[in-house]
């Protein structure tokens, strides 16, 4: 699942305030949970997503936690760098 950056690579512009919300986000971001079939792979996305928000300079945690409802894409956790994605099932 490293390869998951490539999913959401065109919402880096959005949960930085520097563009707006594309149809190339969402479906990046609805492909992204559409191949996460298994625990572990929806770990491995939260891991993913969790760094994404960590290491990416001016990212909104607040726009970034809601870009999956924005999306239509029903996730149970917070894509943030505090999420412990341990417990994501």
């Amino acid at each position: 699942m490293q390869h998951c950056i490539s999913y959401v690579k065109s919402c880096i512009q959005y949960v930085t305030g520097k563009g707006p919300l594309g149809s190339g986000c969402c479906n990046g971001v609805k492909g992204l949970y559409s191949v996460a079939k298994t625990t572990s792979d929806r770990q491995s996305v939260c891991n993913c997503l969790k760094s994404i928000a960590a290491s990416t300079p001016g990212v909104n945690l607040g726009t970034a936690a809601g870009l999956p409802g924005k999306c239509g894409v029903n996730i149970p956790y917070k894509i943030s760098p505090s999420t412990d994605c341990s417990r994501v099932q």
